[in-house]
């Protein structure tokens, strides 16, 4: 009750700061060069910061433009691993943080703000109805009267998230190239070692990671159906190896050995470091497969499309495959049904490692 009535109230707030904002709609070309100094907005979650990270590539091979970055305190450590970001900046709530901002804007003469945001964001509104730059780019929704310059969004349905993100390319004065859009996430010395030093016991065997954890419980199948899973699996020549978050750590005890755990952190750089070392994996999550995706890393995923027509966040340079329910939870999503789809699609890829 409490969440629907903020909800009701941002919506209101959001109304009102359409209704009271000018409309900065400008007919002249946007100007970016070597010399900008641009800002880019992306709060919310780990996934939402890597699928804008390809587009932060292009823009910096094809710019050279100062690239700086307002995250989330959920997100912000993507874009520090982003070698295309000069500074990351941490959105923190609170009554002066507008304030805040734009005082950063003023101090390192920021000329141009871009809302990486594919849907609207009223925080990121608050922010652009305030700030005094010479360019505001977005995509076009329906607060594209804050934006000086908008292109056209992609229908969410049948475009991939990248995809859509790199339509913004246009407002630089060049074509998005999604063919070779990868994500641009750089793992650090320390965390791979860390990584090998686990991996290092499998013996050079087919590595398959069972990721258990994901956004929310909603997403989690269940304990008894991945230790079938692992049980089933011992059937073929290969590892399994559990990834876990701290908090479902005891849940991945009853499903495997401790020795078969990718050591839990909240270190997001020392998990996607065990995930770049797989052979493929299997998962519930969103956001992790986007690391696959940057090492071409085979995604069997399985997903909840709950109320909404948007086209699932797969990883678009990896092999995938994947359960989809328009269910809440994956609750009735039966073993069965994932091992009718899974075994294949792993046996497909366990004779091409044998092959090779």
């Amino acid at each position: 009750m409490i969440k629907e009535i903020e909800i009701s109230l941002r919506k209101l707030i959001f109304r009102l700061l359409l209704l009271f904002s000018r409309r900065r709609t400008s007919n002249e070309k946007p100007i970016v060069t070597s010399k900008s100094k641009v800002i880019f907005l992306r709060l919310n979650r780990i996934g939402d910061a890597l699928v804008t990270t390809p587009l932060l590539h292009q823009i910096k091979r094809q710019i050279g433009c100062s690239v700086f970055v307002l995250a989330d305190k959920n997100n912000h450590f993507v874009f520090e691993h982003c070698p295309s970001v000069d500074e990351t900046i941490i959105f923190k709530k609170g009554m002066k943080v507008i304030q805040k901002i734009n005082s950063f804007i003023t101090k390192n003469n920021i000329d141009t703000i871009v809302d990486l945001h594919d849907d609207v964001s009223t925080s990121v509104s608050f922010i652009l109805s305030t700030a005094s730059v010479k360019q505001i780019l977005g995509l076009k929704k329906e607060n594209e009267k804050l934006y000086t310059h908008t292109v056209e969004r992609l229908n969410s349905s049948a475009h991939h998230i990248i995809e859509r993100t790199l339509e913004l390319t246009k407002l630089f004065g060049f074509n998005p190239d999604f063919q070779s859009a990868k994500v641009d996430y750089q793992i650090h010395q320390k965390s791979i070692d860390l990584a090998e030093s686990f991996m290092n016991k499998f013996n050079g065997k087919f590595k398959l990671g069972i990721n258990i954890t994901a956004g929310s419980p909603a997403r989690f199948w269940g304990v008894n159906n991945y230790k079938e899973l692992i049980s089933l699996l011992k059937n073929y020549d290969l590892s399994c190896i559990v990834f876990t978050s701290e908090d479902y750590f005891d849940k991945a005890m009853q499903i495997t050995e401790e020795k078969n755990i990718y050591p839990p952190s909240k270190d997001f750089d020392i998990f996607a470091a065990g995930i770049s070392k797989l052979n493929m994996l299997f998962t519930p999550d969103t956001s992790i497969i986007h690391i696959c995706s940057e090492f071409k890393i085979p995604v069997f995923g399985l997903y909840v499309k709950y109320k909404t027509n948007d086209m699932i966040w797969s990883p678009c340079n990896s092999e995938f495959e994947a359960i989809i329910t328009e269910e809440p939870t994956l609750e009735n999503v039966t073993f069965n049904e994932v091992k009718n789809k899974f075994i294949p699609f792993l046996e497909k890829h366990l004779n091409a490692k044998r092959n090779s």
